[in-house]
């Protein structure tokens, strides 16, 4: 939808979750299943000409969503903003749901209007996990030392070079991001690592946590961690975890 088409138009904001199992993530791709790409071709349905969605983040291969928020331009005066998420998850697959539809100004831009994202990774550690909880937990053998663990999250806190945790693809400019806050806790059974930054890396949570997880079973002092992170050295981090159990959990405007 072109400038002069937005000005006759009004600006949607979706608050969506999905399952990333099976999905190649969630931008548009030329081959291969992705959110972008489903919910775009709902929306084509409903509008009977092609709509772009943009989101706040674009998730990697296999992660999930609780809160992905995004916005697209409508031209349909007739249809209220609300009526879209019983419109859409009637066109949807059952692993991508719209949880919530506003209309907002027309300025707002789901991606660069975002000051903060939120992240989670569910870990079932120590027991072993219960069926359902395979696609959405990552299996972890042992319980690990929370507050050391809690120590190198305080590491990364306000305006960090994230070099070290950048996917072999990335291809950021820069590899600063502002981390407001990074701490792992206890949620019944299961542990939690939770993020939030302004931005992140490819391939970034994945990476920190894996990181984290493998200097905490060496029992590395918080000290040394830190300097290996200010080496900007790839090869000294740790294992970047699979995808199943990471969450886009929320974005702050």
């Amino acid at each position: 939808m072109t400038n002069n088409e937005k000005t006759d138009s009004r600006n949607i904001r979706l608050l969506i979750a999905y399952d990333g199992t099976d999905f190649c993530g969630w931008q548009r791709q030329d081959s291969g299943r992705t959110v972008q790409g489903v919910i775009e071709e709902a929306l084509e349905k409903i509008h009977k000409q092609p709509v772009n969605l943009t989101g706040c983040g674009r998730t990697d291969s296999g992660v999930h969503a609780a809160g992905q928020v995004a916005n697209f331009y409508t031209n349909i005066a007739s249809m209220e903003a609300h009526r879209f998420v019983p419109a859409l998850n009637s066109l949807l697959p059952k692993d991508v749901r719209i949880l919530d539809a506003r209309q907002v100004p027309n300025e707002f831009h789901a991606r660069f209007d975002a000051v903060m994202r939120t992240y989670r990774y569910f870990f079932t550690a120590g027991r072993p996990a219960l069926p359902h909880e395979s696609r959405y937990c990552l299996q972890l053998w042992r319980y690990p030392q929370i507050e050391l663990l809690n120590a190198y999250g305080r590491l990364l806190h306000g305006e960090k070079d994230c070099t070290i945790f950048a996917g072999a693809g990335d291809k950021s400019r820069s590899k600063c991001r502002y981390i407001f806050g990074s701490h792992f806790y206890a949620e019944g059974a299961r542990l939690v690592f939770e993020i939030s930054a302004n931005a992140f890396l490819l391939n970034m949570v994945r990476s920190i946590a894996g990181t984290f997880l493998f200097y905490e079973e060496k029992n590395t002092a918080p000290e040394k961690l830190g300097e290996i992170i200010a080496s900007q050295n790839r090869s000294l981090a740790g294992p970047t975890l699979p995808p199943q159990g990471l969450f886009l959990w929320k974005a702050g405007y």
